[in-house]
């Protein structure tokens, strides 16, 4: 029989967490996925979201299978970006979707009670929207420009972050931009989990760099 309470315990805590870091091997300085989320991992990262836009199917799942092993070892929460059949067959812990990705209510029927949703968002409208059809948590952002994405929408700034913090109770994560000099400002705004890609792989050392950021966060 399965336990709806535990995966909802599950889903409701899912961004207990500060850092959420995101893969992305061109940014990576010439190490693989595999290294780095290896690096993350010993660094104390507790959230990991394999993205990457580019790669062909098979590679990615292949990949990702590696990941949700390594993680799972590691009791560490793996979230799969946009292809839910890849966070389906690898049986991460959640998947992350987009705007113009399914729409969440159809993800949920596919992928059942156990896996976290998380959803981008970019304004009030569509924060809203999310709870309405069930996220479990949101992506809030890009808080400052950011070259991560080729298709990212322009900075939304502090104004929609702060109508989260005021008026959304699901989990949020703050994404865009954000790096060890301005995490605090972000912080200050009520943000408790913070995003990162170039900041965490593009480090040449990423677990000094995960505590130069958790000692900004703590001052």
């Amino acid at each position: 029989m399965i336990n709806i309470g535990v995966f909802n315990f599950m889903r409701k805590d899912c961004l207990n967490t500060d850092i959420y870091a995101i893969t992305s091997e061109e940014h990576s300085l010439g190490r693989s996925n595999i290294e780095v989320v290896e690096q993350l991992i010993k660094a104390g990262v507790k959230i990991i979201q394999y993205r990457e836009k580019e790669k062909k199917k098979l590679y990615k799942f292949k990949e990702c299978k590696i990941i949700r092993e390594m993680t799972k070892r590691a009791g560490i929460t793996f979230i799969v970006n946009d292809d839910v059949d890849i966070a389906l067959a690898v049986k991460a812990d959640g998947v992350h979707v987009g705007q113009e990705d399914l729409p969440v209510e159809e993800v949920r029927k596919i992928v059942g009670e156990g896996m976290i949703i998380g959803l981008s968002t970019h304004s009030p409208a569509q924060a809203m929207e999310a709870v309405k059809k069930g996220a479990d948590y949101i992506g809030v952002g890009p808080i400052f420009p950011t070259k991560t994405k080729k298709d990212v929408c322009d900075p939304v700034g502090f104004e929609y972050l702060d109508y989260v913090v005021k008026n959304i109770k699901i989990p949020f994560v703050a994404i865009g931009g954000i790096k060890e000099h301005n995490i605090k400002e972000v912080q200050k705004r009520g943000a408790t989990c913070f995003a990162m890609v170039t900041e965490l792989v593009g480090a040449r050392d990423i677990a000094a760099k995960v505590k130069a950021i958790r000692k900004r966060l703590a001052e």
